[in-house]
């Protein structure tokens, strides 16, 4: 079971709710019980879970974000110019792993499943992989 899903992103720095397109991939392999793993294939991009209820928690991330890695940078010497998205990629990681159990993803009351966009806007993808296992 895998699934190559894209993304397209619309900004420099953005997070994407993928939540619904794991949910789908769930669905249509029929994975009951087991684990998927969301992973993303780029240097400047990630995969992150987080709250989705309140959207000024992404604008919050975001502009931490760019205080921890500003865009441009004096001592940077990447010749391309995007230090800060591999620096943001590196922070939030390439993947993650969530429990499915009765067909859903184990997630919090305010948990969403995030693509976190560095270095946009691109169209991107991910990739997501299940496993079966028992109880």
């Amino acid at each position: 079971m895998l699934q190559k899903i894209t993304v397209k992103t619309n900004a420099r720095d953005e997070m994407v709710d993928v939540t619904s397109e794991v949910e789908r991939f769930i669905r249509q392999e029929g994975l009951e019980n087991g684990t998927v793993i969301i992973y993303c294939p780029h240097t400047t991009a990630g995969i992150t879970v987080n709250e989705n209820a309140d959207p000024d928690v992404k604008h919050d991330m975001l502009m931490r974000l760019d205080e921890v890695y500003p865009w441009e940078h004096p001592k940077y010497k990447h010749g391309e110019g995007n230090s800060a998205s591999h620096l943001k990629a590196s922070t939030v990681g390439t993947q993650q792993t969530i429990i499915v159990y009765n067909g859903s993803p184990i997630l919090g009351t305010w948990q969403g499943i995030y693509f976190c966009e560095f270095d946009g806007p691109r169209t991107r993808t991910m990739y997501v992989k299940g496993m079966t296992g028992s109880e």
